[in-house]
């Protein structure tokens, strides 16, 4: 539903399903923000945030997690944390506002 609705209005988004994956995609290509849930199969989402905000070459991009974990996340070094349910509005004014419209989005 999320990549349907940033992709609508013109965010070019790419998807990974797990944790392992994402990294392995943000190792090949750069992008201009991550949307990142923290119940990840096989790598969570803690793991991946930590290791984007260690790489020099990914500690730059935003990260918006969004999660229906309880508890709360001020450890995480991202942009914002969005609980869930989101609406897809939300999201899109949350990413716009980290990014400029159009930009890269895993």
């Amino acid at each position: 539903m999320f990549r349907q609705a940033l992709t609508f209005v013109g965010f070019d988004v790419h998807q990974a399903g797990d944790g392992l994956e994402a990294l392995e995609l943000l190792d090949r290509e750069l992008f201009d923000a991550v949307i990142l849930d923290l119940g990840l199969p096989g790598l969570d989402g803690h793991v991946v945030s930590q290791e984007l905000s260690a790489q020099a070459h990914t500690r730059q991009i935003p990260v918006i997690v969004v999660t229906g974990q309880p508890g709360p996340h001020e450890e995480l070094e991202v942009a914002c944390v969005l609980r869930k349910p989101v609406s897809t509005e939300r999201l899109i004014h949350t990413v716009r506002s980290c990014i400029a419209s159009g930009g890269n989005v895993v």
